[in-house]
């Protein structure tokens, strides 16, 4: 029973179905939005109903701004390590520092062999993979040139490089001794699946990786130790219950057998919520509480930790007092004079949102809607943020004037490339939380509450009209970098106007849509 003490993290692992490739997109997008750790997809080369893993992983990282993105697993016998590796480095640089590599010694070997890969034994899967490693490092290292001499990976004279921008984690996807040995003496992860590897199973598995890490010089935390879980699925294995139900479930297997990065195979928009604000933070809490306990030096927790787990969950804090959402008020303030549409002809739903009227919702109802302005605070945070940097350039080109030197020109002109950059990822950030609404909140709520559909047909519109708005961002952002005459005055009109139309449409949102999400949520 081996608590590792790393950090725990939350993943998901959706299927990169190339019939609905949007799905899978939106799913990674919604991951960033809501703050979960990693995207992982797995890499199955020769599966025909499946994105390229590399492709998708790509166009994944350029979509989002702070999840990580991995293979679940790469699949080594078709993809050669000198070219995985300038693949890993290259999005890692892209990225700015967002891959890691989960890593196979391969299976299936059948339609691996119909696309041209090699047919390995057991034990030649885990030498190739071996030397893979050696290759990987060694290409990672920018140094000197690459020298690897393995009976299945020959590397010789290759130039090493690209370096990428972080130390990339190599995990590896292992369950037979060899391979759990393998894992303990190089690799930086070990990456099982419940169901390969099930809860019973753990505490035998970490034993071998920790003897064999011990027995090359490294401490067993030296390993990260990672997790792909699953809803409970009849007559197999899984997370028992519903998402409320998991957080004890994985609390246990973090304090029992080490394991810290749960990364939870769904393509279920709402079980992907759920599993980062419901499941994520009791998790958390758990864990936290449990890790006090024993280093205080609690007898219960050091002697009985799936009994200090329970007892934690039992007697939690005192009872708070009930607490409503609030959708966030409209003040009225406008920038530039006029909204692109008449507030005045917005349908309401039936009932308002008052204290009174959400007395019949559970918290787990009102979860909901309390999300949706979480969410909407993350987007007027950032907002502000593009706001303040376009004022700071202004401030700059009025300190700068006609008669500064050329170098003091370039260092402006690299301000207006970070204000594009910064002012892009929100406009990506806005439409993506738009897309998802579009295809999977909003036909769900028009379906189940048709008191709300000509809220929601309402607010489909006002969509459109601030997606034009962000184009004429973008185009001004084009003219200003140009050094158009007069584009620094566009750019702060259209921005005035993003945030009377986004402000505006925000706080009608969170209003009108407290109810239906309260009543039936997301998905």
């Amino acid at each position: 029973m081996t608590d590792y003490g790393h950090e725990v993290e939350l993943g998901i692992f959706p299927t990169p179905d190339a019939a609905t490739p949007d799905r899978v997109l939106e799913l990674a997008g919604l991951a960033d939005v809501l703050g979960l750790d990693l995207v992982t997809v797995q890499d199955h080369p020769y599966q025909a109903r499946h994105l390229d893993a590399w492709t998708l992983l790509s166009v994944i990282a350029a979509r989002t701004t702070s999840v990580r993105v991995a293979p679940n697993v790469a699949n080594l016998p078709l993809r050669p390590p000198a070219v995985l590796a300038q693949s890993v480095a290259s999005l890692d640089l892209l990225s700015g520092g967002r891959v890691e590599l989960g890593l196979g010694a391969g299976a299936f070997w059948d339609p691996i062999v119909a696309a041209g890969g090699p047919r390995l034994t057991p034990g030649e899967s885990v030498d190739a993979l071996e030397e893979a490693i050696a290759v990987l490092r060694a290409s990672w290292s920018g140094e000197g040139a690459v020298r690897v001499e393995g009976r299945h990976h020959r590397v010789v004279g290759l130039h090493a490089g690209p370096v990428p921008a972080h130390r990339v984690g190599i995990w590896l996807g292992a369950y037979k001794p060899r391979m759990l040995r393998l894992t303990g003496r190089l690799a930086d992860g070990w990456l099982p699946s419940m169901g390969y590897a099930d809860p019973d199973a753990l505490g035998e598995m970490n034993a071998v990786i920790d003897e064999a890490a011990t027995g090359a010089g490294r401490a067993p935390e030296d390993v990260r130790r990672l997790y792909n879980v699953f809803p409970g699925r009849s007559g197999g294995s899984g997370l028992v219950g519903r998402p409320a139900d998991w957080a004890e479930q994985l609390a246990s297997l973090t304090l029992e057998h080490g394991m810290s990065t749960f990364v939870l195979g769904t393509d279920d928009p709402g079980v992907v919520q759920a599993w980062a604000h419901e499941v994520g933070p009791a998790l958390r809490e758990l864990v936290a509480a449990e890790r006090e306990r024993r280093a205080s030096g609690g007898a219960v927790a050091a002697e009985h930790p799936v009994e200090a787990v329970e007892t934690v969950a039992a007697h939690p804090d005192p009872p708070r007092a009930r607490t409503v959402v609030v959708p966030t008020p409209d003040d009225g303030t406008r920038l530039t004079g006029a909204l692109p549409w008449d507030e005045a002809s917005r349908p309401r739903y039936p009932v308002g949102p008052g204290a009174e009227e959400q007395a019949g919702y559970s918290d787990a109802q009102l979860a909901g809607p309390r999300h949706l302005v979480d969410v909407h605070d993350h987007l007027r945070s950032e907002l502000a943020q593009v706001r303040d940097v376009v004022d700071q350039v202004a401030r700059g080109m009025l300190a700068v004037g006609d008669a500064r030197s050329a170098v003091n020109a370039m260092t402006m002109r690299q301000n207006q490339w970070t204000l594009g950059a910064y002012c892009e990822s929100y406009c990506r950030i806005v439409t993506g939380h738009h897309t998802l609404e579009d295809q999977a909140v909003f036909p769900h709520l028009r379906w189940t509450d048709p008191d709300a559909a000509p809220v929601i047909a309402r607010l489909e519109e006002e969509h459109e009209v601030i997606h034009d708005v962000l184009d004429d961002v973008d185009r001004a952002l084009v003219a200003l970098v140009s050094e158009e005459p007069g584009a620094l005055e566009r750019l702060r009109h259209v921005v005035d106007l993003l945030t009377d139309a986004l402000l505006s449409h925000l706080a009608y949102e969170e209003r009108e849509l407290l109810h239906p999400l309260a009543r039936h949520g997301f998905h």
